[in-house]
């Protein structure tokens, strides 16, 4: 690969022809997101230039540098490196910013020339998908407002791409917008789309809530752009089955927010499978000044672990309980059945408490697998969520027999449909087990993940690299005792290869046919043609080992894409599951 010389410009960043082409690359996306912090990978880094350099330098604490452009200008320049990357986005999106990242992509070691660049998703915080980037299991949600002028009407959109739970509603308007506030205050969404239109007045009131405020794209708000995304997406002829049809507001609101989010993400977003009408009729409106007096969430003093309705109440033991419980103090149900329905379930566990227990227990096994279905769909999901969701799924059978097993008269209906929503998947699980070692790393791209037995083509290269370094180690001993030199010792670093370690005292030992490659502080560096030849390879083996266990757990990925909607509906039985046997344990 071609050396690439990110900052040794010859002229300003206005005449594109005396730019660079690295910085010729790094513009033309830069201006086309302007409003967001540009990662831009340069070999092992991710560099950022000039005011985003600056930016992040203050808010990440870390050492702003600089590069000669021309004469005595000089240009700003910060980097993180690639693989710990994430968290530093964290902080940056936790901040309030949104960050483009721009990687390579292609055969990166054999272009010649400039490498080829591409973004690859913008993170935003109503957009954040990553597990290192979420850093509670609450929702992170993205909100969408779109006005209705004919009708006098809001619509609205509650989006969180880590789960794919969206729904609409409409929203009556009211000159001090508390309607919509009270939206906000119930939701606590991380970011607000709206479109220009929208009084400035609103967006300050949204923004001082804490909402990061973006103005996204007039056209899709519009009702014929947005209904187009949405069948689109769900791959139907009519949204009347959503419940949102006769509503242009609803509709220009939803297809916004999805619009919004393939655009950052850069995917398809196939776990985002429904969309649903949220009524007044179907729960209790609590306003944003009923949610604060009565402490529902937040502490009325603002205190970071006040006493709340919601503390006091979550002894939840999954992640999805949590959300789940925390939806339904903010929007209790008024339907009298529906209570009833609850009521039942939670009078089960209260006078089942062998089981209640053991259900207590089993569920702390189970990890957050609505957000690893979608981080499934997305294709980032990490070797660890896959073994977290294999073990969560293997719990599940004896969650059904614990209370199944429970004397105790008829299940509830309430208890029966949970049950039924739960999907044991042996299938996955066995793909799974079978495919990835029992720890592996967190994230697939260095290695290391696939278990032995899985790829013969793998093994078989595996088994290449091994028998190559004990070659190594073998020379080692053979040079040392025919040299004499006990402190001969065989190296490798990333430029110069494999080569024969010989300190200063030791040299005059040195066999005639020794090539040397390299003068150190402390002696010389050596090679051997067998050790070149052994070192090729060695150095193409390892190469394609990288490459087939990537190749590989992508496939295993891709596969598990079959089974997300079931994953959803797993992960909404066990919520119901935990909510009733935590509200049970508080009532006894």
């Amino acid at each position: 690969m071609a050396q690439e010389s990110p900052t040794d410009c010859s002229g300003d960043r206005e005449n594109g022809a005396r730019l660079t082409p690295v910085m010729r690359q790094y513009w033309e996306i830069k201006e086309k997101h302007p409003d967001a912090i540009l990662f831009f990978r340069i070999g092992d880094f991710y560099e950022t230039f000039e005011s985003d350099a600056e930016l992040i330098s203050r808010e990440l604490e870390i050492v702003l540098t600089s590069r000669s452009k021309s004469g005595d200008t000089r240009i700003p320049l910060a980097g993180v490196p690639y693989h710990a990357a994430d968290g530093y986005i964290a902080k940056l999106v936790g901040k309030g910013y949104k960050v483009a990242v721009v990687d390579q992509v292609g055969d990166t070691k054999n272009t010649k020339g400039i490498v080829k660049r591409e973004l690859v998703r913008v993170i935003t915080p109503g957009t954040v998908i990553d597990s290192a980037m979420l850093s509670s299991p609450a929702s992170s949600c993205l909100f969408a407002l779109c006005p209705d002028v004919k009708n006098n009407l809001w619509g609205m959109a509650l989006l969180d791409i880590s789960t794919g739970e969206f729904f609409v509603a409409i929203v009556d308007p009211d000159s001090s917008f508390q309607n919509i506030l009270s939206e906000i205050a119930r939701y606590r969404p991380a970011e607000c789309i709206l479109p220009s239109t929208v009084p400035d007045e609103l967006k300050e009131r949204i923004r001082e809530r804490g909402v990061v405020i973006t103005i996204f794209n007039d056209e899709q708000f519009s009702e014929q752009r947005a209904r187009r995304t949405l069948l689109e997406h769900f791959h139907v002829a009519s949204l009347a089955g959503y419940g949102c049809d006769g509503s242009p507001a609803a509709i220009g609101a939803a297809g916004a927010a999805l619009a919004y989010a393939k655009e950052t993400q850069n995917s398809p977003l196939t776990h985002i499978s429904s969309l649903f009408l949220r009524s007044y009729a179907q729960g209790m409106m609590l306003d944003a000044i009923t949610l604060r007096n009565l402490e529902v969430k937040e502490s009325i003093r603002h205190e970071a672990k006040g006493a709340t309705l919601l503390s006091s109440l979550d002894l939840t033991k999954t992640p999805m309980g949590s959300r789940m419980l925390t939806r339904n103090l903010s929007r209790p149900f008024t339907d009298i059945d529906e209570i009833n329905q609850r009521l039942d379930a939670l009078e089960y566990f209260i006078t089942c408490t062998p089981a209640r227990l053991e259900l207590r227990t089993l569920l702390t096994r189970c990890a957050d697998i609505e957000r690893i279905a979608a981080r499934i769909a997305y294709g980032n999901a990490g070797p660890r969520d896959l073994i977290a969701l294999a073990d969560s799924l293997s719990t599940l059978p004896k969650i059904r027999s614990t209370i199944q097993d429970c004397r105790n008269g008829a299940l509830p209906h309430h208890i029966i449909n949970a049950l039924q929503d739960l999907h044991d998947l042996p299938d996955s699980i066995n793909l799974i087990r079978s495919a990835l070692v029992d720890e592996p790393p967190a994230i697939a791209r260095n290695g290391g993940i696939i278990r032995p037995g899985y790829s013969k083509e793998l093994d078989t290269l595996k088994g290449v690299l091994h028998s190559g370094k004990d070659w190594i180690v073998e020379l080692q001993q053979k040079e040392r005792e025919q040299t004499g030199i006990k402190s001969l010792k065989i190296g490798y670093n990333r430029i110069f290869g494999y080569y024969i370690d010989i300190t200063k005292p030791n040299l005059p030992l040195v066999p005639p046919h020794y090539q040397r490659r390299q003068t150190t502080a402390t002696g010389e560096r050596y090679t051997l043609p067998e050790l070149q030849e052994k070192e090729t390879l060695i150095t193409h083996a390892d190469e394609r080992v990288l490459t087939l266990e990537r190749e590989l757990y992508t496939a295993i990925v891709e596969m598990l894409r079959s089974v997300i909607p079931d994953l959803q509906a797993t992960a909404r039985g066990i919520s119901v599951l935990d909510v009733s046997a935590a509200l049970a344990e508080i009532a006894q």
